[in-house]
């Protein structure tokens, strides 16, 4: 199984390097590829598509873009590639968050650490009236990688006591779940 997987991403990774080189003049098509390439995270057909032009914020149908996917997704060469790039710190996704968001709630680590070494916005308040730090609380599993990533947003000055729309704060979210280290991590950081 493993090897089939090895020769499929091969193949795709052939396939978007000739269609890139094949579209070099198409904008929209080279938007697709770069997208395409940002899923299958095909990091070398993603740096040329870039350098032939290809546009990070570019979104698809569901208002992804390279770079939220990649934020999302924790593919940090291309999230790297799309920040050189001139990604828009401030665009967000269908759910009206901004990369740093889905990163914190996938538990993408050093995705956040890349993230937050930006201007982005910390405390930016999605559709579900969620930031980064929530997320991080509501969404996460309580493990090493979420109890990280709220001490790195702290660490960045996330605003600890900003609530969701019920008015429940990061630190009464973690007590509730039972996360002793994330309350003790937003307590210390003067979490109410």
């Amino acid at each position: 199984m493993a090897s089939l997987q090895h020769h499929f991403r091969a193949a795709l990774g052939a396939a978007l390097l000739f269609c890139a080189a094949a579209i070099a003049q198409a904008s929209p098509e080279q938007n697709a590829a770069l997208m395409a390439a940002t899923h299958a995270n095909q990091i070398e057909v993603a740096r040329r598509l870039i350098a032939a032009g290809a546009d990070v914020n570019a979104k698809d149908a569901i208002g992804d873009s390279p770079f939220l996917y990649a934020g999302a997704e924790g593919r940090n060469e291309i999230l790297g590639m799309t920040l050189a790039a001139g990604a828009d710190l401030k665009s967000t996704n269908r759910y009206g968050g901004t990369a740093l968001i889905p990163a914190a709630h996938h538990g993408h680590v050093e995705t956040v650490r890349i993230l937050l070494a930006t201007t982005i916005d910390k405390d930016h308040v999605n559709k579900l009236g969620w930031t980064a730090l929530l997320e991080a609380v509501i969404l996460g599993d309580g493990g090493a990688a979420h109890i990280e990533i709220v001490r790195l947003l702290v660490a960045a000055g996330a605003n600890v006591n900003l609530a969701d729309r019920d008015g429940v704060t990061p630190l009464a979210h973690a007590r509730r779940r039972g996360f002793t280290a994330m309350a003790a991590a937003l307590e210390k950081a003067g979490g109410r």
